[in-house]
């Protein structure tokens, strides 16, 4: 292209009776050029480009905002999503042309990588929206220095099992490690000291030597010497996470999964251009390759099996097959629960997904069994609810009454719900009235505020309404045979309720 400047001079020297011969030869350009900038006087034209691209500006500015200012993540929605072509060149010329552009951050200094001497670890906690709410969760990453080859997987809870567990799918799936792991002065590893003078835990010493790499911490305050690492926390907090929404715990360990392994593994890595699928099929050869089958990590827990066959574990409840009530022996791995009577595996099952929690599990494709466990919570939502849809007042109440919470709070619905059946619901309901207007908590009271209503005058309890067609029901059927209710307790308590009265006159 000739520059404008140049273009004026080639017109000049034309007025100026100048051939176009001489002023191509002068000027270094080929004749048809000056003949052209002569036809057009000198000026520029306007370049038009046809296959120029076109990108609403309100769909970048919202991509944008959704991706946290993020480009490379808003050139992945718009390749991906939107089915737009565009160089990430262009597309960061257009977001500065419309002033959405993003202040640069500092960078973290840069040290010569040497194939298959190192790799990192880390951790960093996150809050992320999972199923709308937002939930505190732990990544862990691990980071090959040369290759920039990533594993990453989110914990709820991240402790030396976990720790332990991720190196053991991260370094299988690899299928190498590299000779030492560049960590920080974290005491899950680490058992004292710190940087070169660190000491290491001997079972994470002795875990490490298993897959042939040692463990070593940085120097106090010198992060730096893991830039990698935090510089790939960098980007899942600016590609991974802008964008993206997680249904589930497994749904947001799966996009991760896929995000490390597959996209950012064949993806060119900054202005190197280096792309770790290929860094990494040179690095092979210097790493130390692992075993074909490695024993998972795993942690042993001691239970007893309860009289209807079922151990407890993280809340849930697990059937042990057989008669025998012996105590049991649980290996949880991180994926699997193993329960073992001595030597003898009695039954492997898998986790539970998570969040569920007091549930009977037993092994699929056999009958459940027909007892619950001893010790299985038992949840009161059903009663509360039914007891909030009696008046306003009774809710009123329970949120009063159980305004602590902890334990004790199953205890007073039951109690609650206990009694809203052994009378009439008007006179419950005035009871319950008269209990929240002096700030009173305690059920036993309720139950006697509603005897003294009924020993004011105001009758005995009326008779409930029965629907004959009860008399028909499966339900009914099956249970007309139990023992009818005894209300002898309340009639004595009626009894001694209006001997006191008649005292009271009497003395009066």
């Amino acid at each position: 292209m000739i520059e404008p400047e140049k273009r004026k001079s080639i017109a000049l020297l034309h007025k100026e009776g100048i051939g176009v011969r001489q002023i191509a030869r002068s000027l270094r350009v080929a004749r048809n050029t000056v003949k052209a900038i002569i036809a057009e006087e000198g000026t520029t034209p306007a370049m038009i480009r046809k296959d120029k691209i076109q990108i609403d500006p309100e769909l970048l500015d919202r991509l944008y905002v959704e991706c946290q200012g993020f480009v490379q993540r808003v050139h992945e929605r718009l390749v991906e999503e939107e089915k737009i072509e565009v160089k990430y060149s262009t597309l960061t010329r257009m977001i500065r042309e419309l002033g959405l552009g993003q202040e640069s951050k500092s960078r973290c200094d840069r040290v010569p990588d040497v194939p298959g001497a190192e790799m990192q670890h880390d951790t960093s906690p996150y809050t992320v929206a999972i199923g709308g709410s937002p939930v505190k969760v732990v990544a862990s990453l691990m980071y090959l220095r040369y290759s920039k080859r990533r594993y990453l997987k989110f914990y709820r809870r991240f402790n030396r099992f976990k720790m332990k567990s991720f190196f053991h799918e991260g370094l299988t799936y690899w299928g190498y490690a590299a000779k030492d792991c560049i960590i920080d002065n974290t005491n899950l590893a680490r058992l004292r000291g710190t940087g070169r003078n660190a000491v290491i835990v001997p079972e994470m010493e002795a875990f490490s030597k298993q897959y042939g790499f040692e463990f070593l911490c940085h120097e106090k305050g010198h992060c730096n010497r893991k830039a990698g690492e935090e510089r790939s926390f960098w980007t899942v907090e600016t590609n991974f996470f802008p964008g993206r929404s997680f249904q589930n715990f497994e749904d947001l360990n799966e996009q991760a999964f896929e995000w490390a392994t597959v996209r950012m593994y064949h993806r060119p890595v900054s202005k190197t251009g280096l792309i770790p699928a290929k860094a990494f099929e040179h690095e092979r050869a210097y790493l130390v390759e692992l075993p074909s089958h490695l024993p998972a990590p795993y942690v042993s827990h001691d239970r007893v099996t309860d009289q209807y066959g079922f151990v407890s574990f993280d809340a849930n409840f697990f059937w042990v097959p057989g008669t025998r009530r012996d105590d049991v022996s649980v290996l949880e791995y991180s994926d699997r629960l193993k329960i073992y009577r001595g030597r003898e595996l009695l039954i492997d099952y898998a986790l539970p997904p998570d969040g569920v929690k007091n549930e009977r599990i037993s092994p699929e494709g056999c009958p459940k069994p027909q007892h619950a466990p001893k010790n299985r919570k038992k949840p009161t939502a059903e009663e509360e609810k039914r007891l909030r849809d009696m008046a306003e007042v009774v809710g009123a109440w329970l949120d009063f009454a159980l305004d602590p919470g902890g334990i004790a709070r199953h205890r007073v619905v039951r109690d609650l719900f206990r009694l809203s059946k052994q009378m009439t619901e008007p006179l419950f309901v005035r009871s319950v009235a008269r209990a929240m207007k002096y700030r009173i908590c305690s059920v036993e009271t309720i139950r006697r505020i509603a005897l003294m209503y009924l020993g004011e005058g105001e009758g005995t309890l009326p008779s409930a309404e029965v629907d004959e067609s009860l008399l028909d029901r499966a339900s009914y059927t099956e249970g007309r045979l139990t023992d009818e209710p005894d209300f002898s307790t309340w009639e004595g308590m009626l009894t001694e309720t209006d001997t006191e009265n008649q005292n009271e006159v009497d003395h009066g």
